[in-house]
């Protein structure tokens, strides 16, 4: 099992190449972490170009904001990497969405987009649970982390975490859900759920 003490030196040397202008550290960060955002990408309509391009632009954002000194280091580097990449493709599909021709009827083509306003709630929604996480205990974050982002099956999780099998980190996992899901009705007054 890999010690959350470990975990955070990780991003911790990480940071610290970033720092120091050393590129390999986003080469350890893009072979860690391409698979989820890639998998997010082309569940919602992209391509691997795509995902290799908001991948990249997500390093960039990471890259930036550590060297000119404005990073907060508050979650895992992944999930960071993992929600600015979101929000990129988020802002390119409504910036392509936006671009869309209407059809010869005069209509858009495309009749079931959110509006501004449900995309504003589900990004408030989205952060709400991201500052739930970051407030949530190990193990549980990093299983949450691992089968809602990273895609991961129980089989590996259960690996991964130290638990006995796949049986006790679905069961694990559901305990975590609802601690996390208690974190987030606490911080919204008891009316958001997920």
């Amino acid at each position: 099992m890999k010690s959350p003490l470990l975990f955070l030196n990780s991003d911790a040397r990480i940071l610290d190449g970033i720092r120091r202008g050393d590129e390999s550290a986003l080469v350890t960060l893009y072979n860690a972490h391409r698979r989820p955002i890639t998998a997010l990408v082309m569940r919602n309509n992209g391509t691997n170009d795509d995902a290799d391009d908001i991948f990249q632009e997500a390093l960039v954002v990471l890259w930036e904001r550590v060297r000119a000194g404005n990073y907060e280091h508050t979650a895992a580097l992944g999930t960071f990497l993992f929600a600015t990449a979101r929000n990129l493709w988020l802002r390119r599909l409504a910036r392509a969405r936006r671009e869309q021709p209407l059809d010869p009827a005069g209509e858009n083509t495309s009749t079931d987009d959110p509006s501004p306003l449900e995309e504003l709630i589900e990004e408030e929604r989205t952060m709400s649970i991201r500052n739930a996480l970051s407030n949530l205990g190990e193990p549980c974050r990093s299983l949450l982390v691992l089968f809602y982002w990273e895609e991961a099956s129980m089989d590996e999780i259960a690996r991964r975490l130290g638990l006995a099998n796949a049986a006790t980190a679905k069961s694990k996992k559901y305990q975590c859900k609802e601690q996390l899901k208690r974190l987030i009705e606490k911080a919204s007054g008891g009316h958001e759920r997920i």
